[in-house]
């Protein structure tokens, strides 16, 4: 890719043309029946992309690591739907159901806790947003996980593919039993950073577990491994009808960028972010949008909804390392499957 595509591939990313499925596209009720899960849906993204479901009809579970902040959640958003529903003739019945999952991507038994909980108490999932994370500047040097793990590794990509791979008896359920293929889905979050914060091939195995000294480059690294992750559960679950895609959601203002400078927040502000709901528009269309299906499992969203081919892809050495050693990959995503089963292995 030359130069001049390659930058025009990333201002593409950052500067997006206007959402095309967004919630005027999800009529109130139409997805009354089904079941969701949105890590991190107490804020930021997760929060606008439960408001929505809700209106949608659909049963959400809000994976949090806060109940008292869900509970808040919920009832804006219940409160809030509601006083439009009197304010129109909208029929406050189509609306859907929240509810309050504990999940912390810090603590791998919590999340081996949130799968059961959730299996416990529903028999099929027909989406799952891996939406939870952190920002790289939020992480203060020297800080590890409950398991000792560099966390941003350690959130992104041990805890997000222990909690997806627990919830494979649901996803399979739901595609089992869905009358249309490809609507039952896994969406991974991954980030701009991917790209233009990961080191060669995406990962150095060698520091992976401990990370550097650099908090955007482990973000990168673990967002890329997040990326990997992605294609390689597609590879593996595209026979049972379940889709896998990646999102870079944009860049917005959220607590992603928590801990950055005030200065450079403010020129962020003013130059480059956007408000939450976007992203949860560009999260939206890859958990429910026709465009996205078995046939184009593995893909990369990028804003505000839009899939995008692998030969446009900036980083041409990130794909080759996702792709698996059969089709002359390095077989990073399966080797970063395998590298997090042993990790969380003695600990769940």
């Amino acid at each position: 890719m030359s130069p001049f595509s390659s930058l025009r591939a990333t201002l593409t990313q950052i500067y997006p043309p206007k959402p095309t499925f967004t919630e005027a596209d999800v009529a109130p009720g139409s997805q009354r029946g089904r079941v969701f899960i949105v890590t991190g849906g107490n804020a930021g993204i997760g929060l606008e992309l439960v408001r929505i479901l809700y209106v949608a009809g659909a049963t959400v579970y809000i994976a949090s690591r806060s109940k008292e902040k869900a509970e808040v959640a919920i009832k804006e958003i219940t409160t809030s739907s509601s006083s439009k529903s009197s304010a129109t003739t909208t029929n406050s019945s189509t609306n859907g159901t929240l509810k309050f999952l504990h999940f912390d991507l810090n603590d791998l038994r919590i999340v081996k806790s949130a799968a059961e909980t959730f299996a416990a108490q529903e028999s099929k999932l027909d989406v799952l947003w891996n939406n939870a994370g952190t920002g790289a500047n939020a992480v203060t040097p020297g800080q590890r996980t409950v398991q000792g793990f560099e966390p941003m590794v350690g959130f992104h990509c041990i805890a997000t593919l222990l909690f997806t791979a627990l919830l494979l008896p649901q996803l399979r359920a739901a595609a089992s039993a869905s009358q249309t293929p490809g609507t039952t889905r896994v969406v991974w979050t991954s980030s701009g950073l991917a790209e233009a914060g990961s080191s060669a091939n995406g990962i150095d195995f060698s520091v992976l577990e401990m990370g550097t000294n650099k908090a955007t480059q482990n973000y990168g690294v673990s967002k890329a491994g997040t990326w990997f992750l992605a294609r390689e559960f597609a590879r593996r679950f595209s026979d049972d009808g379940i889709v896998s895609v990646c999102v870079n959601p944009g860049y917005l203002k959220t607590a992603s960028f928590a801990g950055t400078p005030a200065v450079v927040m403010f020129f962020l502000n003013r130059l480059m972010l956007s408000p939450p709901v976007f992203g949860a528009y560009t999260q939206l269309f890859a958990g429910l949008s026709s465009e996205v299906g078995l046939e184009n499992t593995g893909s990369y969203i990028i804003p505000w909804g839009r899939v995008r081919a692998d030969a446009a892809t900036p980083r041409q050495d990130l794909i080759h390392a996702g792709e698996s050693v059969e089709r002359g990959g390095l077989g990073y995503g399966e080797r970063l499957w395998s590298w997090c089963e042993e990790r969380w292995a003695p600990h769940v």
